[in-house]
């Protein structure tokens, strides 16, 4: 399978990638043999910059240019689409073991200075087996100011054989020196009934269900396909779009406020506890922790032990965060599915299976309440982004929308 086919929804993009791998090739074939390869038309560029709204497949489209790029399959010398999908280059970079290939995705709230200059050094070096250094940077948008301008010299002037691919909501996320210096690619959101196809096809999900996740997430790939594999996901979305009507006095706000965020805290507990005892166990066993009772430390590891307890509490925050992210995504898709009613729109709502309230919450209001209640959840979310406390935020959120 080429390993275009997991973008959906994305033909330009993948017509211009694909036009850049066919370069890419070219150049690389001709240094092997000792040729000058022509750059004045090629289409292939050292740093590119993928945008694109949640759910558009930044992501995926970096990791399917980077297996590109390092495709060696046979059919490229016949005239092939660089990409095929099963050689060593693709199938090993799609997995993730590839020796050129570095793909980072922080689970912290920021990139820091630190983890960028390892990320310089690595560009700096010249392809082990591959024919490309490739490194993506799949949270770009969290990289801090310093770290930005640690990545900037290495952006401007990369080695002669090393690929940036850095992913960002939008070009805004981005340092302006840095995006700059990038060619851009913008993702657009995928059509629901792509989505649809894509978890019929690739995931074995039934029709049905696949059809109302693709509408329920409007498009967004990776939550649609956890709503349709995972039961306590659709719990939870049914409870936030329950919420509205649990307003209908200061204490229902306050309790719907709570409730919320005593959710996200608990899904960020689940995480650590799935992940965090792992962690620390292989590291206490990496540093030579003695076995049996007691399990004591070696002298001069208490920083090290102290330093991953930090880095999982930094988790943690983060996990918190973008699940109240994603509860307040599905509440402002409740009430625009309530402000298309209001104006009569013939489109379907997102959320068919609360209909009754999505009518009754319509019918007590005008629009230009329910675009109050929109702009009240967009300032809850830049409020999170702030620092607020969560649990400061969501009650002013509540109130907000109760006032209408």
């Amino acid at each position: 399978m080429p390993v275009w086919d997991d973008l959906v929804g994305q033909g330009p993009v993948v017509e211009s990638l694909t036009a850049a791998a066919r370069d890419a090739d070219a150049f690389v074939t001709a240094v092997a043999s000792g040729e000058a390869p022509s750059s004045a038309t090629s289409k292939m560029t050292h740093a590119w910059l993928f945008t694109g709204p949640p759910g558009s497949g930044r992501a995926t489209a970096a990791r399917a240019f980077a297996a590109a790029l390092q495709c060696v399959s046979p059919d490229r010398a016949l005239g092939g689409v660089p990409g095929c999908g099963f050689c060593d280059g693709c199938h090993t970079t799609l997995v993730g073991t590839h020796a050129d290939v570095e793909v980072v995705a922080t689970d912290q709230l920021s990139i820091g200075v630190k983890d960028t200059r390892d990320l310089v050094r690595r560009s700096s070096l010249s392809p082990a087996g591959g024919r490309w250094q490739v490194i993506v940077l799949q949270d770009a948008d969290r990289l801090t100011e310093g770290a930005g301008n640690v990545l900037l010299k290495a952006v401007e002037e990369p080695a002669p054989r090393t690929v940036w691919l850095l992913c960002a909501p939008s070009v805004e996320d981005v340092l302006p020196t840095i995006r700059s210096r990038c060619r851009l690619l913008t993702l657009r959101t995928p059509p629901v009934d792509a989505v649809a196809d894509v978890l019929v096809r690739r995931d074995g999900i039934e029709p049905e269900l696949a059809a109302v996740v693709a509408r329920a997430t409007q498009g967004h790939i990776d939550r649609a396909r956890r709503l349709a594999t995972d039961e306590r996901a659709r719990a939870r979305r049914a409870a936030v779009l329950r919420l509205p009507l649990q307003l209908g006095d200061i204490g229902g706000c306050l309790k719907a406020a709570q409730t919320l965020v005593d959710s996200a805290t608990e899904d960020a507990k689940q995480v650590a506890e799935e992940v965090d005892a792992k962690e620390t166990e292989e590291l206490r066993a990496a540093l030579g922790a003695a076995s049996g009772a007691g399990r004591r430390m070696p002298r001069g590891t208490a920083g090290v032990m102290k330093e991953l307890a930090d880095r999982q509490k930094r988790r943690s925050t983060r996990t918190q965060r973008d699940t109240l992210d994603l509860a307040l995504t599905d509440l402002a898709g409740f009430y625009r599915d309530v402000l298309a009613v209001q104006l009569g729109t013939a489109a379907p709502v997102a959320n068919a299976e609360v209909r009754d309230a999505i009518d009754r919450i319509a019918a007590s209001g005008r629009p230009e309440q329910t675009l109050r209640r929109i702009e009240a959840i967009l300032a809850c979310r830049e409020a999170l982004d702030g620092n607020v406390a969560p649990l400061l935020a969501v009650e002013a959120m509540t109130m907000a929308l109760r006032a209408g």
